[in-house]
């Protein structure tokens, strides 16, 4: 590719940081650790504490958006930066997503499928990245890492709190009063 027909790192960048803004903010937005339904969970002792999210999914957030405005720069076919695009924004969609689920819907077990697909789209998103470019591929590997001990949180939340309605069944109990 030609220097003149690179794409612009900064302009992936502005577009890539809009869309990861937008996923952390759903996420803050529907996150409620002071709730008394999350209180009264059951969590594992190795549970950080609430505050070492915020200080955890910053950083990450900020490689999310670097690593895929590089990917996007560096992958020189069009059809492959369509390829990312559409990777990038369904990891996007999986991650906003887990937050409502998990606080708004209150429903681990939900939340615990969503994480799964998560966990599968960094695997994809992961390989794509380091095709395009290595440094962009080894930038999402603590997103994914966190990712992976988010799903084992999840995991024990769910098995510690078995009782836990999913949101159907609180529709169906709330028809049922």
């Amino acid at each position: 590719m030609t220097p003149a027909a690179r794409p612009s790192f900064r302009r992936y960048l502005l577009k890539t940081a809009t869309a990861v803004t937008a996923a952390a903010a759903l996420g803050g937005l529907s996150t409620d650790a002071n709730s008394a339904w999350y209180r009264t969970l059951r969590k594992p002792r190795w549970q950080p504490p609430s505050q070492a999210f915020g200080l955890v999914w910053t950083p990450l957030y900020g490689l999310i958006a670097y690593s895929g405005a590089r990917a996007l720069t560096e992958e020189t076919e069009e059809d492959g930066r369509a390829r990312l695009r559409r990777a990038f924004a369904l990891n996007l969609a999986l991650n906003a997503a887990w937050t409502p689920l998990f606080f708004a819907a209150r429903a681990p077990r939900l939340a615990l499928a969503d994480i799964v697909a998560l966990n599968a789209s960094n695997v994809v998103l992961v390989r794509r990245f380091l095709r395009a470019d290595r440094r962009a591929g080894l930038a999402l590997l603590p997103y994914a890492a966190w990712t992976l001990f988010a799903t084992a949180l999840n995991v024990s939340i769910a098995v510690r709190n078995p009782n836990t309605r999913t949101p159907a069944i609180a529709a169906a109990a709330r028809r049922r009063e």
